[in-house]
Order: C-alpha cells, then sequence, then structure tokens
C-alpha cells in the first residue's frame, strides 16, 4: 500500500509529485532544494548553507513520517559545481555520524530554481 507523505514543515512540491511516498515501510523522498519553507525562498548563503537547508526539510519529512536520519538506507545527492563537494559533504556528514547510508553524488548542469545542492533520500524501518 503506498501513502503519500506531507508536512508543511518541508518545501510544497514545485511540480507533479509528492515530498514522499511510504510503501512497504520505505520511505522515498523527493529530491529536496534549500527552500525556506516559511519564506518558500533559498536560504541566503552559498553550498553549506543550502546543504543545511536541504538536510532540515529532509529531517522535517523523516519526522513527519516517523522515521529519522538513522532509517535513511540511501542518499543521491546532485551538485551544480562539484568542487562544492568537500562543502557539501561536511554538512551531510554531520546527519550521519554512525552508520551512514549508502551514496552516490552526481554534478549535473542545472538544478530546479538554480539551486548549488539538490539531495534525495530512502529510508528503511
Amino acid at each position: 500500500m503506498k501513502q503519500i507523505i506531507s508536512t508543511n514543515n518541508a518545501p510544497k512540491a514545485i511540480g507533479p509529485y509528492s515530498q514522499a511516498v511510504e510503501a512497504n515501510g520505505t520511505l522515498f523522498i523527493s529530491g529536496q532544494i534549500p527552500l525556506d519553507p516559511a519564506t518558500g525562498k533559498f536560504v541566503e548563503g552559498g553550498i553549506s548553507e543550502q546543504t543545511e537547508q536541504v538536510m532540515k526539510n529532509i529531517g522535517a519529512i523523516l519526522k513527519e513520517a516517523g522515521y529519522d536520519f538513522g532509517d535513511v538506507v540511501k542518499s543521491t545527492c546532485l551538485l551544480s559545481d562539484m568542487s562544492n563537494f568537500a562543502a557539501m559533504n561536511e554538512v551531510y556528514g554531520k546527519y550521519y555520524l554512525e552508520n551512514p547510508p549508502a551514496r552516490a553524488t552526481y554534478a549535473v548542469v542545472k538544478l530546479p530554481l538554480g539551486a548549488l545542492v539538490e539531495i534525495e533520500t530512502v529510508a528503511c524501518r
């Protein structure tokens, strides 16, 4: 059975997709960009601030669905510039101090709304 997960503590979807979908004990979180859910605008600053906001958005969705960062099994990180990898990685790592999930990181030509980073996440119970 599939359940749509939505929270006002993360940005609303900017297209025809859900913030997250849970199916059979697995939570699939759509790619999150650094929008502040309170303002609907990007957080100010560079890659570190944007990554921090993305992780807060992911945390809000995990919480809404009854999961936490310890349940995350896979992340896919998209960067607009691979030179931002180290700074993104430093912020990302604060959320996974033990038993980090599997992960892939790619540089892409462009991200939605000009974001520097987007992260999608899969969590399991």
